[in-house]
């Protein structure tokens, strides 16, 4: 009992696979997704502050660190299912919070509960922190959908995901780290050889061009 649980349950997170019941080239674990999303929002708040943004560091890495701990308790849900309706995605946030309250009350000391009830909620909100950490989120997603898709998985989940997935990244893009994603990174994806290219650039190519002229 007790912080040992809590640490024993990180490795968990190594055998909590992302996406499953799905055929995958390459598995990709909870603890995989949370390592790449805390160095991607990294670099985002490096690309922030070189614009003049103040990032506040610990919030940051905070957020990224635990902001998929939650699904521990609920397993992976796939992004189109979990992002269907606002109401959907609302419940499913809540039921997460509250199984990782349920867990931090029975095995955390009463003077730490606190910190790490807070740590534990939702980190994607309002500020830049919290929008760095919804575009990290995304761009990892991006990443592993694309990977597939590249590697020919006829899968058509993983289209649905990478449209999905840009499009989030696309709703942030007045920061300045979006604008050099954008500009600076993923056109290097696109030049990355692999299977269906070029459907796959003109449906990235559309969705960004519609977004800019919103």
């Amino acid at each position: 009992m007790g912080v040992h649980n809590y640490f024993k349950s990180l490795s968990d997170l190594e055998k909590l696979l992302r996406c499953p019941g799905k055929f995958k080239y390459h598995e990709h674990s909870v603890a995989s997704h949370s390592f790449k999303v805390t160095k991607i929002a990294q670099f985002l708040g490096t690309v922030e502050e070189k614009y003049g943004h103040e990032v506040d560091w610990r919030s940051l890495y905070e957020k990224a660190l635990n902001h998929d701990y939650a699904e521990l308790f609920t397993g992976d849900i796939k992004t189109p299912v979990k992002y269907a309706s606002k109401e959907l995605r609302e419940l499913f946030s809540q039921v997460e919070e509250e199984m990782a309250k349920k867990f931090i009350e029975r095995e955390f000391p009463e003077e730490y509960q606190a910190i790490y009830l807070e740590r534990f909620k939702e980190g994607k909100d309002d500020t830049l922190e919290g929008k760095i950490l919804s575009v990290a989120d995304k761009i990892d997603l991006l990443y592993e959908s694309f990977g597939e898709i590249q590697k020919g998985n006829p899968e058509p989940l993983f289209l649905e995901i990478y449209q999905e997935a840009l499009q989030t990244i696309l709703r942030f893009k007045e920061m300045d780290s979006v604008q050099y994603f954008l500009t600076s990174i993923l056109p290097d994806m696109q030049h990355e050889r692999f299977i269906e290219q070029s459907e796959l650039n003109i449906i990235t190519n559309q969705m960004i061009k519609d977004a800019l002229k919103g």
